[in-house]
């Protein structure tokens, strides 16, 4: 089977989660016998070797329309559904936030897009989309997939209910790669040493944190390049950060190894994670974390983390002693390596492909 994976024109020059899971997924499927070529939108493709388009992020849709009435070939999402709202009604900091507050999130997302299109000159793939607007976009990708590939239940749940949707859906899980991700068996701990790993961006909420560690024992490493839309608030971060909070630019997960074996907190304060890829990286590396309560994170967490409200440094900080000061999750440990494997992704995938392959090839 052929299958083209079709993401976002930055996937490789703003790397996030998704860059990761785009890449994990590809590499796995390869090995269990699937033909993957990975193309972003704005690249002109021919479409007549695949068997079946994998799209990621359907909150991009302009992203993804162009490629479905070009291709006429069957598709699934990959939706990572991330929801901002929260984020633009609180977190968002200056005029932007009085702006946002006036329309829906649907309304937010299309300005946003016309916003790339006229600051940053990113092209804006399917002319349609700007006629159709983000939420009938969104329906009409849902309805036409084959199926939708959700992170989580949850996010499957999310979706649906903002945009009434009742679609086929197959839970594909994030992941690490416990060939790279393994558990230290006799490294000491630092208990001040706390680590949030992500790029930096007013959703992830690293000028929160900072807040809440300023001045604290704790010292802080802040992990990830700056969001190229964020870089305000990015200098906004450094501007406030004391001298017990220490940037350190984007590294590449191998790097990451010596900062996970050593911390003994993870935090991802965020406004919103559908998982925290990094979350996932650092508690099978032996870390304790801590995660916000907003999103999908308690799918995969359930009891073995420590919540926070993003919108409170008492709570982060709180949330961050309690984990400092407790014992490792081992149970947590092994429901990742059990669970959250990219190796069981692409499975799971492979196994949504050939579900979808099949019935459209009965149904003509």
């Amino acid at each position: 089977m052929n299958v083209l994976f079709i993401s976002r024109s930055t996937l490789f020059t703003t790397p996030g989660g998704d860059t990761i899971q785009i890449k994990k997924t590809a590499e796995y499927l390869i090995l269990q016998g699937i033909s993957v070529d990975i193309r972003l939108c704005t690249d002109k493709i021919d479409y007549t070797a695949y068997d079946l388009i994998h799209f990621f992020n359907i909150i991009r849709p302009a992203d993804i329309l162009q490629h479905i009435l070009d291709s006429g070939k069957p598709y699934v999402v990959s939706t990572i559904y991330v929801d901002y709202a929260e984020f633009e009604r609180r977190g968002r900091q200056g005029g932007m936030k009085w702006l946002f507050s006036l329309f829906s999130s649907d309304m937010v997302d299309y300005l946003k897009v016309v916003g790339r299109r006229l600051i940053n000159g990113e092209k804006i793939v399917s002319p349609i989309y700007l006629r159709w607007g983000q939420r009938r976009s969104i329906r009409y990708i849902a309805q036409h997939a084959e199926c939708l590939l959700p992170n989580s239940v949850s996010e499957y749940r999310r979706l649906a209910k903002q945009y009434a949707l009742d679609v086929p859906y197959h839970p594909i899980p994030n992941a690490i790669d416990p060939a790279l991700f393994q558990t230290p068996s006799d490294a000491p701990r630092d208990e001040k040493m706390v680590l949030c790993v992500g790029r930096i961006e007013g959703r992830k909420n690293q000028l929160r944190l900072i807040q809440a560690l300023n001045g604290t024992d704790f010292t802080c490493y802040i992990i990830g390049a700056p969001s190229s839309n964020h870089l305000q608030y990015y200098e906004e971060c450094r501007r406030i950060a004391g001298s017990n909070v220490r940037f350190i630019d984007n590294i590449d997960q191998e790097q990451l190894l010596q900062y996970y074996t050593r911390a003994k907190v993870h935090i991802l304060p965020s406004w919103f994670e559908t998982t925290g890829l990094s979350t996932l990286e650092a508690a099978a590396m032996g870390c304790n974390i801590v995660i916000t309560d907003k999103g999908d994170t308690r799918e995969y967490f359930e009891d073995y983390a420590w919540y926070c409200d993003p919108a409170s440094a008492e709570s982060i900080l709180a949330a961050i002693r309690a984990a400092s000061e407790s014992p490792v999750r081992q149970a947590l440990i092994e429901k990742i390596y059990a669970q959250y494997t990219w190796a069981n992704a692409a499975r799971l995938t492979k196994a949504a492909y050939e579900e979808t392959v099949s019935a459209t090839s009965s149904a003509h």
